[in-house]
């Protein structure tokens, strides 16, 4: 499925978009799991400042 978000974002319109990847540690089990989220260019400092 990464496939179609890279191509998308290598078209056109998809170059105002970013994909953005956290890293978010469980609570419960202190283990790691990713986030992954396509934000527009203006919005990636806001989407990599909330937690």
């Amino acid at each position: 499925m990464a496939k179609k978000v890279v191509a998308t974002l290598k078209k056109g319109e998809g170059k105002n978009y970013a994909k953005v990847i956290r890293a978010v540690k469980s609570e419960k089990t202190g283990a790691y799991t990713f986030k992954e989220e396509i934000v527009p260019m203006d919005g990636v400092k806001d989407a990599l400042a909330k937690k």
